[in-house]
């Protein structure tokens, strides 16, 4: 997987992280959770807590933008600090192998299968298990999503 800008993605900064994977779209109503996303990054951060914002195209066209436009918007809008992979597919035959994964994994109320819309979010603990999902209308900041990531941190 790539980075935002193109180059390879860090993957091994992410190692021994608890890891917030949330697929990212800069003009969909539910937009205003980045400022979430940035609080739970500024929290947990330096407890071994990293959100990856994953921009994604697939739901109603809601992220056009190229790569400086995504990250300009993200900086500018949001001040985002956290990493940005390159645009991929979450779903469908594009899907990209990180979603081939993640996608396996039940919400709370047992489901399972493709993700739903933008800002679905999936906690991944130290060691590559993932440990949660979370629908898109549920925030970042959500107690059930602040547990979880707390639960996940490394000890």
């Amino acid at each position: 997987m790539s980075a935002l800008d193109g180059s390879p993605l860090d993957v091994g900064a992410l190692d021994g992280k608890a890891v917030l994977v949330v697929n990212l779209a800069s003009r969909c109503g539910l937009t205003p959770q980045y400022r979430g996303l940035e609080e739970l990054q500024e929290r947990y951060a330096e407890r071994g807590f990293t959100v990856l914002g994953v921009p994604c195209n697939q739901f109603a066209g809601q992220e056009p933008g190229s790569a400086e436009e995504i990250a300009t918007f993200c900086s500018a809008s949001y001040g985002v600090t956290f990493p940005l992979t390159e645009k991929v597919e979450v779903n469908g035959p594009g899907r990209h192998p990180l979603y081939d994964t993640l996608t396996t994994t039940p919400d709370a109320d047992g489901a399972a299968g493709d993700v739903q819309w933008n800002f679905e979010k999936f906690l991944v603990a130290p060691g590559g298990q993932v440990v949660g999902r979370f629908r898109p209308r549920t925030e970042p900041t959500a107690p059930e999503v602040v547990a979880a990531v707390e639960a996940a941190l490394p000890r």
